[in-house]
């Protein structure tokens, strides 16, 4: 039972776990540039002080992505490949934070207790998960002890690196829990602070209000000055941190087909039907001269496109061909191959035996013949497959797939379930293993068609290529300032476009593979053209030629006052018309016994809202307002308050009633629940706190 099979089988489960609370990490020996001399141009990271080498942060990746191989991940696209670098860098940014506060407090996992975690009486959930039968869902401690004595006797090594990495995993799991739990022991609410929040969320007030909105004074009447401008940004720089971004104006140049390159693929597929129609291998010839190769399956009425390909294929007879005709950017050729009555669709249930590299293929052969006999002398195929099944997602359903149309399943599993017959029990073999499939029910047979499409893509041609560079380059060459650059767009009518962009930003909405651009834009100066590592200024992303410009450079850290200017003015105008209105109302106010009496004043509404407490979220007819919140805890009924400033404006407050809470005189319960939703809130600000303060430099945009 404990192979590497049953490991790779649990892996998802576990990485999700670990990901879920951000423990993926090796061993932790963070590198330090004072020591090894190393220079600034190979740093990818500075946390609290301390260097990150882009060699180290390499090999972790590099490392990780050996693991997920040996999980059976084998589809290491670059979506794999981004999400592996960026799980890689949260586990240094955390390890590099959280080490020195483990050494702080002497925090350390002993070997007796790692040996207790693997192998003793309670071991960890991810050892149990592993070693625990599914049969019979028992721990199974015997198959955990011979895992681990046979792993040296696995050649390939990969048994070992694998419970070498997980050991690594519950090492750290076990270190962060302990500091949690230190701090979380450490936490405490008095009687004082548990009285308060039951007050906070249980006292009621019920209030009407009159209100002056900013909008009522016309901006031409406010003044601000310089000086206004920068008391304020002084006061507030805080508000204003920013992360580094560069605005670029980009000009793209498309290579699309030129009319000779539409009318050299046309000529092409028109000279070529003759041989089509002759072909008696239609899938060979197919796959030697057509830009897609064929694709092996039958179709049912309505599933052709075009719409009229249906009514023409239907109608005809093996061997006839149609087209010319153009689809997507492709000239077609479509010969109706074959006439057969197949079901339009098939419910099958499977067994997956997949293929294991330790093991010869014969021995899967072997076991998945075993299975088909079990289940011929009358064992339960549902059980056996929940118990045996190597595709884990059906196995919980007894293999059972459902209803699937042809084309659905790869070739050899489909070919199986539509051309066998209704109760056959098969054993197939696909690129993932051998199945042993059981027809369950095929819907009632339909006359379908096999077609075969021959295909040439229009597609630009070299020349085309070379022309449409060409007109880029002489773009690029001939605008070398911002000021040409935007005269030029106006000149011939381009369509400008623009993009903000963050430093480690893939992509840029409709262009391919944008990232070589973003980072050329990060080593550029504002108003400054972007240059490609070989100082060129004409990027080739996809179909298309790119000519940018850096207009505006934003660097991490707190914005510059005249980058925030703007948003200031607004801020200093609301605070300016506040007092404005704070003096009026309270002119207005002189004499008025009620807030009838000073709306009808004012000619404002008066609104209501209820059952507002210090905790609630907002205010009927005035939206998130806390200084109302604050009022309304605090201010005794049947007395108008003094003009209050708010988010949105000025309010004056009339509190008609208050909902006292119950009293009690025990607040244990309540200190209870306060203290358990401090705790909640550790797992997080904890990290955040002490992530905030380690001042962290990102510059993996230097690399990829």
């Amino acid at each position: 039972m404990a192979t590497l099979q049953k490991i790779r089988d649990k892996f998802g489960i576990i990485a999700a776990a670990f990901v879920a609370i951000g423990l993926l990490g090796f061993i932790i020996n963070p590198t330090t540039f004072k020591k090894l001399g190393i220079k600034s141009q190979y740093e990818v990271a500075r946390v609290a002080g301390k260097s990150i080498s882009i060699k180290d942060y390499n090999k972790r990746i590099n490392d990780l992505t050996e693991i997920y191989k040996i999980s059976g991940n084998t589809n290491m696209d670059e979506e794999t490949s981004k999400k592996i670098r960026e799980q890689v860098w949260e586990d240094m940014i955390r390890e590099n934070i959280l080490t020195p506060e483990y050494k702080k407090l002497g925090l350390d996992v002993s070997s007796d207790e790692m040996f207790d975690l693997v192998q003793g009486d309670n071991p960890h959930p991810f050892v149990r998960q592993i070693f625990t039968d599914k049969t019979t869902g028992v721990f199974n401690r015997t198959a955990l002890i011979r895992f681990l004595k046979n792993m040296e006797n696995d050649e390939t090594g990969q048994q070992k690196k694998y419970w070498l990495f997980l050991e690594r995993q519950i090492y750290n799991e076990r270190r962060i829990t302990k500091y949690l739990d230190l701090i979380q022991q450490g936490l405490y609410a008095t009687d004082f602070q548990a009285r308060e929040n039951y007050l906070e969320n249980s006292k009621k007030a019920n209030l009407r209000y009159v209100s002056q909105l900013f909008d009522v004074i016309p901006d031409s009447a406010i003044t601000i000055t310089k000086k206004d401008l920068e008391a304020y940004y002084k006061k507030h720089k805080k508000n204003y941190k920013q992360t580094a971004e560069r605005k670029i104006e980009y000009v793209t140049f498309d290579a699309v087909p030129s009319k000779k390159d539409i009318k050299t693929a046309e000529d092409w597929i028109n000279k070529i039907k003759p041989e089509f129609e002759a072909a008696k291998n239609v899938p060979e010839f197919i796959n030697l001269n057509s830009d897609v190769p064929y694709e092996d399956r039958h179709y049912a009425y309505g599933e052709l496109t075009p719409d009229t390909l249906n009514d023409i294929m239907f109608h005809a007879k093996p061997g006839y061909v149609y087209g010319p005709y153009e689809e997507n950017e492709t000239f077609k050729l479509a010969k109706l191959i074959s006439i057969d009555y197949l079901p339009d669709s098939v419910h099958a249930r499977h067994i997956l035996i997949a293929f294991n590299p330790n093991k010869p293929k014969e021995a899967a052969r072997e076991k998945a013949d075993s299975i088909k006999n079990l289940i011929e002398k009358g064992k339960d195929f549902a059980m056996l497959a929940s118990a045996v099944s190597d595709d884990k997602g059906s196995a919980q359903l007894g293999g059972d797939l459902g209803w699937f149309k042809e084309g659905m399943m790869v070739k050899p599993f489909s070919d199986a379930c539509f051309f066998g017959k209704k109760h056959d029990l098969l054993v197939v073999e696909t690129r993932f293993g051998y199945h042993i499939i059981e027809i369950l029910d095929q819907s009632k047979k339909v006359k379908k068609v096999e077609v075969g499409f021959l295909q040439r893509k229009i597609e630009a041609s070299s020349n085309t290529y070379n022309q449409v560079y060409s007109q880029a380059s002489r773009f690029a060459g001939v605008n070398n300032t911002y000021e040409k650059f935007n005269a030029d767009i106006k000149k011939n009518n381009y369509e400008k476009h623009v993009a903000v962009v963050g430093k480690n930003d893939e992509n840029i909405p409709g262009l391919e593979s944008a990232r070589s651009l973003i980072r050329a834009a990060f080593k550029t100066d504002k108003d400054k053209i972007v240059l490609d590592v070989t100082n060129q200024a004409v990027f080739e992303l996809g179909d298309k030629f790119v000519v940018a410009y850096v207009t505006n450079v934003k660097k991490e850290g707190i914005a510059p006052l005249e980058d925030v200017k703007d948003d200031i003015r607004i801020q200093v105008s609301k605070e300016k018309k506040a007092d404005a209105l704070v003096a009026a109302l309270g002119n207005k106010m002189e004499g008025v016994k009620s807030l009838d009496d000073l709306s009808g004043k004012i000619n404002a509404r008066i609104r209501k809202a209820d059952n507002i407490t210090f905790n609630s979220f907002t205010i009927p007819g005035a939206g998130i307002e806390p200084a109302i919140n604050a009022v309304a805890y605090v201010w005794p009924p049947h007395r108008l308050t003094n003009p209050v400033k708010g988010l949105n404006g000025v309010y004056v407050i009339d509190i008609t009633s208050v909902t006292e809470p119950e009293k009690i005189s025990d607040y244990s319960q309540a200190r209870t629940r306060l203290l358990a939703t401090y705790r909640v809130r550790t797992n997080n600000e904890a990290y955040n706190a002490l992530k905030e303060h380690a001042n962290i430099k990102d510059e993996r945009s230097k690399f990829f």
